[in-house]
């Protein structure tokens, strides 16, 4: 990450990267075809009633797991060892604790965010029955990221690849084998996804224990650094706070989605499946530009951080804007894998199109963004995102939407909220390269 060409070695890290948020949705994605075409839309629209509440947690996770990884990756470029591997222990430690505190709460909130949302009393307890079991699976989850977090930290993006992988594999077959031989329904495939997450955070356990140099575990000389443990937080807690926004605005999207009828709930269901995939490569790269500004700004390399900045963002729309194309040319046709209700497939197109085309945008805000964590300024994005997109979508639906409720003025929200944070992005990315003070000593 310090030295030579960039372009190659950011595509190595970052496609595995990109197939590793795959993997994760097709956890998700098995469950909505598996009931879509066996159980009904209406299991299919209960799953999709979950899914912004389900990226609210995952997304402070990820957040939180990202401090992890830029902690570390400032450390190894910084050639501290001894910090990394004190960041390793605290990191493991705080994976296990977050799992088991947010399973616990989500558990007791399940029930008023539902009352909030005003699920249909045709799909709430199919709703609910699917996210009680699924929490349950959180602290897999959690562990799971955090050890993603360690490995890409050191550049390596292939064997996270590997662990989820395998547990996508586990969760096809399981949700075949509850739904189709058991008829388990919705609570079937939500176990098959909480074995699976289980499956993926073993793997990456026994690959610590068995790795080499800094990020390897030692269950022996487990610690929580303080200092370490603070810096994760400090850039982890504004990195998971911004992916927590969108979720909390899209659980207000999801709550007028509802009051559109189970055929909107399912094509948002079915078209977030497909569109999320796309977001997997911006996002990708996003990261790719955090890891590699955080070596090198460790290492004191401005200049290089700079142009990681840039050819991440490039390679990110190249790769972006071919998978867009693909899935809007044969959107119809996508949609159908998930149900073949015509109401259904004309809702999920009208997504596609406002939230698949204008995408390019994301390639903007992630890219910043993830460079300015790299740097550790993890705060400005954050509020930034919180100010702009809640505002807006919050504003959006109250005003434009109310007078107009269909499903297509709801669905506009997206992409002017994205133009709006990413006009406010690059003014406050180019502040902050202007002040920029040295890595922590």
């Amino acid at each position: 990450m310090l030295r030579g060409s960039l372009w190659d070695k950011i595509i190595l890290f970052a496609l595995p990267l990109a197939l590793t948020g795959v993997m994760q949705q097709l956890l998700n994605a098995a469950d909505v075809v598996t009931l879509g075409k066996f159980v009904g839309k209406n299991a299919m629209a209960a799953v999709g009633n979950n899914i912004s509440m389900v990226g609210l947690i995952v997304s402070l996770l990820m957040g939180l797991s990202l401090g992890a990884n830029v902690v570390i990756a400032q450390s190894i470029g910084a050639k501290k060892f001894d910090r990394a591997q004190s960041a390793v222990s605290t990191s493991f430690s705080l994976s296990i604790a977050a799992g088991i505190f947010f399973c616990v709460v989500g558990e007791i909130l399940v029930a008023p965010i539902f009352y909030l949302l005003e699920v249909p009393e045709l799909v709430v307890d199919m709703a609910e029955s699917y996210l009680r079991i699924f929490l349950l699976g959180l602290p897999a989850m959690s562990l799971y990221n955090f050890e993603a977090a360690i490995f890409r930290s050191k550049g390596d993006t292939r064997t996270p690849l590997i662990a989820l992988a395998a547990a996508s594999g586990v969760n096809i077959v399981l949700n075949l084998l509850f739904v189709l031989q058991f008829d388990l329904g919705i609570s079937g495939v939500a176990v098959a996804t909480v074995i699976a997450n289980i499956v993926s955070a073993i793997i990456l356990f026994r690959a610590l224990l068995n790795s080499e140099g800094v990020i390897k575990l030692n269950l022996n000389a487990l610690i929580v650094d303080r200092e370490e443990l603070f810096e994760i937080l400090r850039i982890g807690l504004p990195a998971g706070v911004q992916g927590m926004v969108f979720s909390l605005s899209n659980l207000l999207i999801q709550a007028a989605i509802n009051s559109l009828g189970a055929d909107a709930m399912a094509a948002s269901a079915a078209a977030f499946t497909i569109e999320i995939n796309v977001f997997c490569i911006v996002n990708g790269f996003g990261q790719a530009a955090t890891t590699f500004v955080g070596q090198n700004y460790g290492a004191g390399n401005f200049q290089r951080c700079k142009r990681v900045t840039w050819v991440s963002m490039g390679l990110s729309a190249i790769f972006m804007q071919t998978l867009c194309c693909f899935i809007l040319f044969f959107a119809e046709e996508v949609l159908s894998l998930f149900n073949n209700d015509p109401e259904v497939i004309r809702l999920g197109v009208i997504r596609l199109w406002y939230i698949v085309a204008p995408e390019l945008v994301n390639v903007l805000m992630e890219g910043l963004s993830g460079s300015l964590r790299g740097y550790g300024i993890s705060l400005t994005p954050a509020v930034i995102t919180l100010i702009c997109v809640c505002g807006v979508r919050v504003t959006w639906v109250f005003t434009a939407f109310a007078k107009i409720p269909t499903y297509a003025t709801l669905m506009a929200v997206y992409p002017i909220s994205w133009f709006i944070t990413t006009i406010v992005l690059v003014a406050a990315y180019n502040y902050h390269m202007k002040r920029l003070k040295p890595a922590r000593k």
